[in-house]
């Protein structure tokens, strides 16, 4: 009875080891996910600023704001990052549109509002980048312990599923806005 004692309990020390760490990487990945979100609804703060002061100028350029807007409410009321991602990339997009009507407004251009405002979206698209970054790599982490024997025993036990990674492919986070 002792041997049987003293051959399990150091399969059950490896078991809780495995499991604590399973869990320090999952919550690691919330916690990435939430720094990602924080961000997400700085831009989306802006948003509204920026449609207001190229609106002023660009009054036939209607369609566009009110793909902005609509993007931006559909983009803060989603949780999944997969349909957040897609909602974010269209997000993304036509903000790059709307930088580029801009572009065809001189006095737009020049104004203190307009070019405060390129200057904290410049900054929000960079802390998104990089708050996406430490989730990807929280990601990997996690699914690589969830795939990897033998910690794929206890990830099954206790069904640890693998999360998605956050990719945002557009220009704007690619080529953030230039401030002059």
């Amino acid at each position: 009875m002792e041997i049987l004692l003293l051959l399990l309990l150091p399969l059950i020390a490896w078991a809780i080891i495995i499991y604590n760490k399973l869990i320090r990487d999952k919550n690691r990945v919330l916690a990435a996910w939430s720094d990602i979100d924080v961000q997400l609804k700085r831009r989306h703060d802006l948003i509204p600023k920026l449609v207001t002061a190229v609106q002023s100028y660009s009054h036939y350029e209607q369609s566009t704001l009110d793909h902005i807007t609509h993007l931006r409410s559909a983009a803060a009321a989603t949780a999944t990052p997969a349909e957040r991602e897609r909602l974010e990339s269209g997000l993304s997009e036509q903000l790059r549109s709307l930088l580029l009507i801009a572009e065809a407004y001189p006095d737009l251009k020049a104004g203190e509002q307009y070019l405060d405002l390129l200057r904290q979206l410049s900054d929000v698209e960079n802390h998104i980048q990089y708050a996406r970054r430490y989730y990807n790599g929280a990601v990997r982490n996690l699914n690589v312990r969830i795939d990897s024997f033998p910690d794929l025993l206890i990830a099954r036990a206790f069904h640890f599923r693998p999360a998605a990674f956050f990719e945002l492919e557009s220009s704007v986070e690619a080529d953030p806005p230039e401030i002059h």
